[in-house]
Parts: C-alpha cells; structure tokens; sequence
C-alpha cells in the first residue's frame, strides 16, 4: 500500500499507532496543562500540523463542547484516520492521565490538610498558569508575522472582557465571535475589490 501525504506538511501521515502514541506522550508528559505539549509534538517535532493549522484547529475545537484537548486529538485522528484515528488519539490522551488522576486523588484525599501538599498544588498552579501564557504567546505568533491585527484586536479584546472584565465567557463570546467573523468577511471583501 502506498504512504499517504499530507498535503500540507508533506510528510508521510501518521498510523493509527502513531496518532495513539503521539497523544499518550502528551497525555503522560502533559503536567499543568497539555495544550502547550500538544502543540510542540504536532507541530514542532512531528509536523503533522503547521502553526496554522493548529491555530484553526484548535479555534475549532475551543468552539465545540468538551474539553479542548480531547477534541484536537479527535480531529486531528480523525483527520488522518478517520474515525479509528479519532478513537486512538482519544484514547491516547486519556489513557494515562485517567490511571493517574484516580491514584492521585485517592492518596491526596488522605493527606489534604497537609501544609506540603497544599503548598505543593499551589506550586504547580503558578507553573500550570506560566504554561497558559506561553502558549498564547505561541498561539498569537502567527498572527503578529502576519501582521493580523484585527485577529489580535479580537484577541485582545477577549482577554480584556474574560480576564480584565471578568466577564461571563458564553456572553462574551457570542458577541466577540459574530463581530469577529463579520469583521474578518468585511475586511476580506474590501481586499477583493
């Protein structure tokens, strides 16, 4: 059977083994948050993605209910495998962190009132935010180069209105996504003129 491209990384499209072990890493490496690993695994060392594509897809998945990461894995499985592909990046994502999370939730219950466990998840809280940051720094990236600024005036008014604002998020984002999108067709149709 011939390898399949991708045609827009131009490289040989990842098995099914592949898509699962390629999810579990980040699923097992993925401490304070995984979005930032997934991105470095599917764009930075893998090149199943490229910064775009990610950016899109995980704007689609952020849009949809569930949580982000398990939809990407979804898509992206599904992208190159179809359903089975969606089914082993789902797996592979929360295969390990499921084992984990019970075994850790068991053992802190017993130690909850203790000062070294309290003050160790508040450590990795600061680390798990730092992680946050540094992925919307990654993710704003391809926007600054492209010198988007109506994506990143959007951008910036989101973080304004949830972060700053302390907006409710579903409010604000059923005003910000209509106005975005209309802004970027608007803009979009004065640039075909």
């Amino acid at each position: 059977m011939a390898e399949r491209i991708a045609p827009s990384t131009g490289i040989a499209m990842p098995s099914v083994r592949e898509i699962f072990m390629g999810f579990f890493s980040i699923g097992i490496n993925g401490f304070g948050g995984v979005m930032p690993f997934a991105r470095m695994m599917l764009v930075e060392q893998r090149h199943w993605l490229s910064a775009d594509e990610f950016l899109d897809a995980l704007s689609m998945c952020q849009f949809v209910p569930g949580p982000n990461i398990v939809n990407l894995a979804v898509a992206v499985g599904g992208r190159f495998q179809g359903p089975l592909g969606s089914l082993a990046g789902m797996a592979g994502i929360m295969a390990a962190p499921m084992v984990i999370v019970i075994a850790a939730y068991t053992l802190l219950m017993q130690m909850a009132e203790s000062p070294v466990v309290i003050g160790a998840l508040r450590g990795m809280s600061a680390v798990a935010a730092g992680l946050v940051v540094a992925l919307g720094v990654k993710l704003a990236t391809p926007l600054l180069r492209k010198k988007d600024w109506l994506s990143l005036g959007f951008t910036l008014a989101s973080v304004g209105a949830v972060g700053g604002l302390a907006l409710p998020l579903l409010p604000t984002l059923a005003v910000l996504i209509p106005a975005a999108i209309a802004a970027q067709w608007w803009w979009m149709k004065g640039r075909a003129r």
